[in-house]
């Protein structure tokens, strides 16, 4: 059984996962999430984990927040400690700006998860049709589902949140 092995900046992050995965992956997959204290915690501790692991099968993910970094050099920079380490082929990936960028992304998933009702029928709004372009995610998703919560918010989005209509999700940062 093939191990995928995700390095996360928050527990929020774990949470949207384990409900979102199980959707898209076969279950011959074994789902390990390594959950950092922050950026700058997975940063300093990623290269290490990463040449300690032991299994051959193995695959690494490394998600984490764009917030106001430059999504490229971002990922180069993640990408180039992950090289260092001696794991080139661990995948990249950066929510732009931050997890909650994915929740507007996806309106139709927060109101079936927390509501309100009528939520899913903002996400034509001019607003809400580029996420990404949001200065603050949080904050938004806060004023327009005030029962949101990072985690447990995460654990009851994740499992509704679509792929493909989803107007925001993991910029992929090519020729990096």
């Amino acid at each position: 059984m093939t191990q995928l092995v995700f390095f996360l900046e928050e527990p929020s992050a774990r949470e949207m996962l384990k409900g979102l995965l199980p959707r898209l992956l076969p279950n011959t997959y074994e789902m390990v999430y390594l959950v950092f204290e922050g950026k700058q915690d997975l940063e300093k501790r990623l290269p290490r984990k990463l040449r300690a692991w032991q299994r051959a099968d193995a695959r690494f993910i490394v998600l984490q927040d764009k917030d106001s970094a430059d999504c490229v050099e971002l990922k180069q920079r993640l990408a180039q400690l992950c090289t260092q380490a001696g794991r080139e082929d661990a995948l990249v990936r950066i929510a732009c700006h931050e997890l909650e960028s994915w929740y507007l992304g996806d309106l139709t998933a927060v109101a079936t998860a927390i509501g309100p009702a009528g939520l899913a029928r903002q996400q034509g709004s001019r607003k809400f049709r580029d996420p990404d372009r949001l200065a603050n995610p949080y904050q938004e998703l806060k004023r327009i589902a005030p029962e949101y919560q990072k985690v447990s918010g995460s654990r009851t989005i994740g499992p509704y949140l679509s792929i493909e209509n989803n107007r925001s999700f993991v910029k992929q940062v090519e020729n990096v």
